[in-house]
């Protein structure tokens, strides 16, 4: 069972191709696991709506990342701030990863995690100091579906609305995760500054 949080609703088959190549894992169709996560999301949006999903994964080929180096490159990729490094072979591989998948399981990056990846794609702060930060932060797995093999393996079983109320409660708890998490990643930074590589190190 997955969840889909949508702005304005999904009309007609769902297409794999129709959201931004700039993404956490580049184009696909976004899922999370559970109906807060996908509501915390949409909840600030009028129309927003939430989408309980079915996938069937069954000879599907999926690829799962966890918190480490390849998903953040991976991430960095796709959101265009490896671009002096874009001929690296680590990079090849990882955008042949993603090319090559039906389904990606990989953990969410919000605009907070985004920031922390992006001090390390300017060379700011250490993989190691980056991995740690993220790692407080968590907001759960996310699953991508990049192929209309994938999206065809998915069943809509009911759209939910948020009244009100739950929207509300949904951006408390959202800015209440933002400030808690604010704290673990300064201290996630200075507990192991100095550990690891610089981005510059890794793609010698």
């Amino acid at each position: 069972m997955l969840f889909h949080g949508s702005k304005s609703g999904v009309e007609g088959p769902i297409d794999p191709f129709r959201s931004r190549a700039n993404n956490d894992m580049g184009s696909g169709f976004y899922c999370g696991e559970t109906l807060e996560q996908a509501s915390m999301f949409v909840a600030n949006y009028p129309d927003s709506s939430v989408y309980m999903i079915e996938l069937d994964d069954r000879g599907l080929r999926c690829e799962a990342f966890g918190v480490d180096l390849n998903w953040m490159l991976t991430v960095a990729l796709c959101r265009g701030r490896l671009k002096r490094y874009e001929h690296h072979k680590r990079l090849d591989e990882l955008g042949e990863l993603l090319a090559c998948a039906d389904v990606v399981i990989a953990p969410i990056a919000d605009n907070r995690m985004y920031e922390i990846i992006n001090d390390f794609c300017e060379g700011e702060i250490t993989d190691v100091q980056c991995m740690h930060a993220l790692s407080v932060t968590d907001l759960g797995m996310q699953y991508v579906m990049k192929t209309e093999r994938a999206t065809g393996a998915l069943t809509v079983l009911e759209q939910c609305y948020l009244c009100e109320p739950e929207k509300v409660s949904c951006l408390e708890k959202s800015r209440e995760l933002a400030t808690v998490g604010l704290d673990k990643v300064k201290a996630a930074r200075r507990k192991y500054r100095g550990q690891g590589r610089y981005v510059e190190e890794i793609f010698v």
